[in-house]
């Protein structure tokens, strides 16, 4: 037993070192795509601020002003939900790897755990029975409380799916309610002229 303690306990250290790494990978990666999406943002934003003045330079009255500004309502709002959408699937994405990586760490500190436990039962003193139930019924609950946490996760995850959804969609819809809004009043403002 002695022998095998160190080879054990170098195996749990490289684990833990790859699993380190691996928390690591997904964080960078889901920072990588975050500051490219805001690249590709700032870049589209500039070229889309200097087409937008160049087209304001050629405004020549009042009702093409408010045309114009009330033209940009819609699309400005659909850049928005859709770059908080791309946000979103990559925090989702960085949170879903990580939840993989915990997953799998816990299944295999439970697995070490029982080994242990098992272990310690086969080579436990005669009348060490009711202490050797004992660690038993504490991994089972422990096993269960973790399940049920799990559990819980992935239903608060849903639910926050499903609410950003529905936020998305009615974002969505005011923008465009706005954006008809505008454009009938300067239509109006129009005949009236």
């Amino acid at each position: 037993m002695n022998t095998q303690m160190p080879k054990e306990m170098m195996e749990s250290q490289k684990a833990a070192l790859d699993a380190m790494m691996a928390v690591q990978g997904s964080v960078f990666s889901g920072f990588e795509k975050l500051v490219d999406l805001n690249l590709k943002v700032m870049k589209a934003t500039m070229d889309e601020v200097s087409q937008k003045t160049q087209e304001a330079m050629g405004v020549k009255d009042a009702q093409e002003a408010v045309a114009m500004s009330s033209s940009m309502v819609q699309p400005s709002a659909e850049k928005a939900v859709a770059y908080s959408k791309h946000v979103y699937d990559i925090v989702a994405s960085v949170q879903a790897d990580l939840a993989k990586l915990t997953e799998g760490q816990m299944a295999e500190s439970q697995k070490h755990m029982a080994e242990m436990v098992e272990q310690f039962s086969r080579n436990a003193p005669s009348g060490a029975e009711g202490t050797v139930a004992m660690l038993k019924s504490s991994m089972a609950q422990a096993n269960a409380a973790y399940d049920s946490m799990t559990k819980a996760a992935k239903q608060a995850a849903e639910a926050a799916e499903k609410n950003l959804h529905a936020a998305t969609t009615t974002a969505f819809k005011a923008a465009s309610d706005a954006a008809n809004t505008a454009g009938k009043t300067t239509s109006r403002r129009r005949t009236s002229a």
